[in-house]
């Protein structure tokens, strides 16, 4: 392969990713033991060696090699530490000093190790395969940092030792220049000049305003204006939609890579489109219309569902207030029907010969007629009030607003249904076809309105009855059932739509039937253990383990070992109950109170010496390192986003200008930048030596949880939430914290189910901190999240407030109720239903590898499954396996008060966690100022990131103070140390003029080290 010149290389890895891979690790003593220890084999050929200098080089290149999987050139003064290490473990009676090898001895040791370890060298066609899988991996992402990962890992896996770093530059580089001379040449030849010209004149701007970029514009709220908007920018991308049906498969490239080809239209100016290759941009366009046309398909369906159901919201909380304005008329009128009724019985009133008319009049001056007529009816009949019939009242006077708002939408959007010519399918068509044309709805012959969907227990409000006792169609109200029966029938997925993301068809989110042909070796590289077990095997292993554990569970009731549980006796029989843990969330520990405070400016740059997270930040297009004036831009964006001030307020309170925040903000930070930033700060934390004192009964024990922010602005994904924002609408930071660290977070709708984002936010984190032990509130659980964890090696631990009720109605076995023995307080409550699991367990099998694959977007794959009635085979069978699990779980967490402690400390970290986000972000009094969920995301992560850093600064206080007690043996302030949390912020100034070009504060962490070593942190807590 021919190199291209090397100031052209492409910039794939920062320098420190480079080290990494490349340069000759440097151990540490923990490191020297795992490395330089040698199996027997190797033993035996360190015996066939000749001199102790070619045996200590030996060990070298093999520990190295163990390290890296590649071979290194060193002198023995370069690894002075190391050449002791071995000779004092494995040569202590030869004392003199180690000498260099030739490089005969070298290469011949180097194939020893090769022939010992299973590798080899890449040879020609090796690296011919490389590039073949390189041009594979460019049409599923053509990012060459995940086309050199993907390279990377199929080496390890194939036991080959990686070319070096320039010849990846090189090779990949061609690569992606064949990839898009690929491109170029299908556009040339599938795109017609006309539709060529059509796309290429998006990048005009005859009225003012460039085509692509009203293309560009979102909707920011659900008004009918914005949506009118959005949807004359859907008719705009329709036909060129069309195009890009038509070429975009031929170019055979991923959603991923077509998202990515998308957002560099973003990402360019337009005025830089028109310096590339016109077929280029063409390919690029193709690829942002068919992923604009899909949100604007996501946006509409969204609109109809919120818009849906507001008017039912309204429409209930009305009939609500009227029947209760009618239960108070009744009482009153009730009360003056009770003075009537006195004057038939009461002779005080009137003597037995009274005349009834007398009577009447007196009566009817109490209560007029009519009401005692309907008090009269009310006592002899049932008393019903209709709260549906209220509900409609009120939808008709609805009807104006619901007919402006949701017949534009239906008027273009276009859904399909599992089954063919549903009842409702024909009456969307009808509806849609009338609201399109002429006569008007309410001119339609009544006999023509499809009424197939319609339940017959709701028709009759469909219908008012005249005085002739004929039937009249409310025409409006039947206008409104239809779109509530959409709405109904989107929400379980069974109404979709294929040119969309989120409201696709539950099959298009799975593995293809084709691919799952390959079943074996798919499940093979999830490494999901339980996939491979025999599914009576995997049941009959867990029948053993639930039915022991309800029989000692009971021997432990019995024997009152468990103390916890409470028992009172009845006539009846026993009940139980189960007291909450109560333990105390530490927030702001006394031990910082201590120390000076220091801006978070400095804390930054403290962070970043550490750790050097500012290397993620690079331009989309390569791996440049921002500029010393560009970190110190950058840093000033990242206190802008995160701390809710804004770069125009920033620009006006710091010493960086509008412009430097700006043209930074756009070109390094992005939420995939901001996530590896984030990723490095957590790694550091990770090391550090306080870090594994923060072990839940020496595991990794993390929490997940929403956080709600109030909106200031109207967003898209913003939704009521009258419990926390009152009248305003707001979102949800949703973050998983592990060991005091927020290892990942995403900004959720406030309208929807956290649990549903469990599985996700735990699988999508990229950390090295892994959680073995995971826990939710209430809010995290659901029919699912029991079953998808389990079989992806978590132990899902959430903490349950009614424990009783969740035994009572959640508890399963694998018998019948009545087959546990009587004395037992606590049964399970039905049996399970192994043979739904053991007939669907190929559907399981291929769900649980699209998950693990990430052929889809994983919250919405469950957030569908979820929403399936009960009696679909898949959720029905998913959910007797979640049954059982859920079932293991609920023993375990009634009978060990420990996991009930670790649990709630799990939850108490997250709290904590949130007061230090709310400190951080305390700008605009803490309302979101930002327009977009897309700068909502920049926020999130931008916020994550100073929490991030402070946790890091405490942590690394706490570590050299954890040192210095260790090395003075001071066991008890040890023991102490490790229940102060690196959750604090009262030594933090977050506010002021930020002076980002000045140097930062100096931190000298030996003298920080030696004042807070004279703490007793006993007194401390007092």
């Amino acid at each position: 392969m021919s190199s291209r010149p090397a100031s052209r290389r492409l910039a794939i890895l920062s320098p420190d990713e480079i080290e990494a891979l490349y340069e000759r690790p440097e151990f540490n003593a923990e490191e020297r033991a795992i490395y330089f220890q040698l199996t027997s084999p190797e033993k035996i050929v360190l015996s066939q060696l000749g001199t102790p200098s070619s045996k200590i080089h030996f060990i070298l290149q093999l520990g190295y090699f163990k390290a890296r999987h590649r071979f290194f050139i060193f002198d023995i003064d370069e690894v002075l530490a190391d050449g002791h290490y071995i000779q004092k473990i494995y040569f202590p009676s030869n004392t003199s000093p180690s000498t260099s090898i030739t490089k005969v001895t070298r290469l011949k040791q180097q194939q020893i190790i090769i022939r010992l370890t299973g590798y080899r060298e890449c040879d020609d066609e090796d690296r011919r395969q490389l590039q073949g899988k390189a041009e594979q991996l460019a049409r599923i992402d053509s990012q060459p940092i995940y086309i050199l990962r993907e390279l990377l890992q199929y080496l390890e896996h194939q036991q080959r030792i990686a070319p070096g770093y320039s010849w990846f530059q090189d090779m990949i580089g061609q690569v992606l220049l064949g990839e898009q001379a690929r491109l170029i040449h299908i556009v040339q030849r599938d795109l017609s000049k006309t539709d060529r010209d059509t796309l290429l004149a998006l990048l005009t701007n005859p009225d003012g305003m460039y085509k692509i970029t009203q293309l560009k514009q979102e909707p920011r709220h659900f008004g009918n204006r914005e949506i009118a908007r959005e949807i004359q920018r859907g008719q705009a991308l329709k036909p060129l939609y069309e195009v890009a049906q038509r070429v975009i498969p031929q170019l055979q490239i991923s959603n991923e890579s077509i998202k990515y080809y998308a957002s560099l239209v973003s990402y360019y100016a337009v005025f830089q489109l028109h310096q590339l290759n016109p077929a280029l941009v063409a390919v690029y366009l193709l690829c942002f219309i068919n992923h604009r046309y899909h949100l604007w398909h996501d946006h509409l369906i969204t609109t109809l569902c919120y818009r849906v159901k507001r008017y039912l919201e309204e429409a209930k909380t009305a009939a609500k207030q009227k029947v209760y304005e009618q239960q108070i008329t009744y009482t009153k009128d009730l009360q003056k029907a009770g003075q009537v009724l006195k004057l038939m019985v009461d002779p005080e009133w009137y003597p037995d010969d009274t005349p009834l008319a007398i009577l009447r009049e007196h009566a009817f001056g109490i209560i007029d007629q009519q009401t005692l007529e309907r008090v009269a009816n009310r006592l002899t009949h049932t008393p019903v009030m209709d709260e549906t019939a209220f509900q409609w009242q009120h939808l008709d006077r609805l009807a104006r607003s619901f007919k402006l708002s949701l017949r534009p939408i239906i008027r273009v959007l276009h859904m399909e249904m599992a089954q063919a010519a549903t009842p409702l399918q024909t009456a969307l068509q009808f509806l849609r076809t009338a609201c399109n044309r002429q006569p008007p709805l309410y001119q339609y012959d009544p006999e023509d309105f499809p009424m197939g969907c319609v339940a017959p227990s709701l028709k009759k409000y469909l219908y008012t009855v005249n005085a002739n006792g004929k039937r009249h169609l409310q025409v409006d109200r039947y206008e409104f059932m239809i779109y509530r029966l959409v709405f109904q029938a989107i929400e379980s997925g069974d109404l979709y739509c294929i040119h969309s993301v989120q409201f696709r068809p539950i099959k298009d989110e799975l593995l293809s039937d084709n691919r799952w042909q390959q079943k074996e070796t798919l499940i093979q590289r999830t490494h999901l253990s339980i996939l491979r077990d025999d599914i009576h095997q995997h049941l009959e292993r867990l029948e053993n383990q639930l039915e022991n554990q309800v029989i000692v569970v009971n021997q432990r009731i019995a024997s009152k070992e468990n103390t916890a549980l409470q028992i009172k006796t009845h006539a009846s029989g026993e009940t139980w109950s189960m007291p909450q843990p109560s333990l105390k969330t530490a927030i702001n520990h006394p031990f910082f109170n201590t120390l000076h405070q220091i801006d978070i400016h400095t804390v930054l740059h403290f962070v970043q010496q550490r750790c050097q997270f500012m290397d993620a930040f690079h331009p989309l297009l390569s791996r440049k390192r921002a500029t010393t004036l560009e970190e110190t831009a950058l840093i000033a964006s990242v206190v802008a986003w995160g701390t809710n001030t804004g770069l125009g307020r920033m620009g006006n309170i710091s010493d960086v200008s509008n412009q430097q925040l700006a043209t930074v903000s756009d070109n390094f930070l992005r939420p995939q930048t901001l996530r590896e930033a984030n990723d490095r700060i957590s790694d550091y934390i990770a090391s550090l030596p306080i870090f594994p004192h923060y072990l839940i009964n020496d595991l990794v024990h993390s929490s997940s949880d929403g956080q709600k922010f109030e909106t200031a602005l109207p967003t898209f994904n913003a939704r009521y939430s009258p419990k926390y924002f009152g009248l305003k609408k707001g979102v949800v930071a949703y973050t998983l914290i592990a060991n005091h660290v927020p290892i990942n977070a995403r900004v959720i709708g406030a309208h929807e189910h956290e649990s549903h984002y469990v599985f996700d936010i735990l699988t999508n984190n990229t950390t090295t901190i892994q959680p073995d032990v995971h826990s939710t509130d209430v809010h995290g659980i659901n029919h699912l999240n029991f079953a998808i964890l389990h079989i992806f090696g978590y132990q899902f631990a959430p903490r349950y407030k009614d424990l009783h009720h969740q035994i009572q109605t959640g508890l399963c076995g694998f018998k019948a109720p009545q087959a546990y023995d009587e004395s037992f307080l606590i049964k399970p409550i039905r049996k399970i239903r192994t043979d739904f699991i053991i007939q669907e367990w190929d559907n399981i099998q291929r769900l649980m590898v699209s998950l693990a694959l990430k052929t889809t977007s994983q919250h919405l794959l469950i957030r569908k499954l979820h929403a399936y009635t009960r009696q679909h085979r898949i959720r029905r069978a998913l959910a007797e396996y979640d049954h059982i699990i859920r079932s293991l779980y609920l023993l375990s967490y009634l009978d060990s008060l420990q996991l009930r402690h670790n649990v709630q400390r799990a939850l108490n970290r997250g709290e904590s966690y949130h007061q230090l986000r709310q400190a951080v972000a305390y700008a605009n009094f803490g309302k979101l100022r930002f327009r977009t969920p897309y700068e909502q995301q920049l926020w999130q992560e931008c916020s994550r990131l100073m929490t991030n850093s402070i946790v890091a600064y405490n942590a690394t206080l706490l570590s050299n103070l954890l040192l210095h007690h260790q090395h003075t043996d001071n066991l008890q302030q040890l023991q102490l140390l490790r229940r102060v949390s690196p959750v604090a912020w009262q030594h933090i100034n977050f506010y002021g003029r930020y002076e980002f070009n000045k140097p930062p504060q100096v931190v000298d962490i030996p003298a920080l080290t030696q004042q807070l070593a004279q703490l007793d942190i006993a007194l401390l807590e007092e």
